[in-house]
């Protein structure tokens, strides 16, 4: 039975993930840990922090729908992909033992923490040398390399945007922003299909998971609305750093 106290301190960590996710990204890397404290399972706190946050990357997605036009022929590609790969990491998340999650976990924390270091120059590297030349590269050389990243954004999640956005700009012909705007959509179509699995699994904590809905969406439109009085990268970065010496605690509890 949760504490008053317990469901407290979920909605302020969930607070600080839709804020933190509406300014730099990274959220994930806060409220996850935060249940991991709490004494959750590592497969239940991973569970019930997907279908918690799902919500907040709506807004994503809908801020940049303008720059989808056009892009039809692409998400009718990549949205299947990403569905099909969260659901399949949902399955992976709950078929292997949980000790195995429990193990990977502290290194999962890093990696996320990782990508979320180099996010600025993948962003850079793709403006760069991305061809400005809109639909030149089929979408359908994408849909594998997108897919397979689904996998992990269903099996764990921090940190796929980075991944997916790097796997449109390799193989997807066009500029920084409409790919940003495929990104959103592909990791929406990925997260709330995990979630969707994942409802019907047993593990969500209910009353956890409907305190910290609430909070990400708190944060995220006051996220929205100091947007421009933050720094996003000295924020990047103390996630970044938060993420590291969560990640490092971990691995030596193990």
């Amino acid at each position: 039975m949760l504490s008053g106290t317990e469901l407290a301190l979920a909605g302020l960590a969930a607070v600080l993930a839709g804020l933190i996710n509406a300014l730099a990204g990274g959220g994930t890397l806060v409220s996850f840990p935060a249940l991991l404290v709490m004494g959750i399972s590592p497969v239940a706190a991973n569970v019930t922090n997907a279908v918690a946050l799902c919500p907040g990357y709506l807004g994503g997605a809908l801020a940049q729908r303008e720059d989808l036009r056009g892009q039809g022929h692409r998400l009718r590609i990549l949205i299947p992909a990403g569905i099909i790969g969260g659901v399949t990491g949902g399955i992976l998340l709950l078929c292997i033992d949980e000790q195995v999650f429990r193990v990977l976990v502290p290194f999962l924390i890093l990696l996320a923490a990782g990508l979320l270091a180099v996010q600025d120059r993948v962003k850079a590297y793709i403006a760069s040398h991305a061809p400005h030349d809109a639909g030149a590269t089929p979408a359908g050389r994408a849909a594998l390399p997108v897919g397979l990243a689904a996998v992990y954004g269903g099996y764990f999640g921090p940190g796929l945007s980075v991944i997916v956005l790097a796997v449109l700009g390799l193989f997807i012909d066009d500029n920084l922003t409409r790919l940003n705007a495929l990104k959103q959509c592909i990791s929406l179509a990925v997260n709330v299909a995990a979630a969707v699995f994942f409802l019907f699994t047993g593990f969500v904590i209910w009353p956890l998971a409907l305190v910290m809905a609430a909070g990400a969406l708190i944060g995220g439109s006051a996220g929205g609305t100091i947007a421009g009085r933050v720094d996003p990268a000295r924020l990047r970065w103390a996630i970044v750093a938060i993420g590291i010496v969560v990640g490092i605690v971990f691995l030596i509890r193990l």
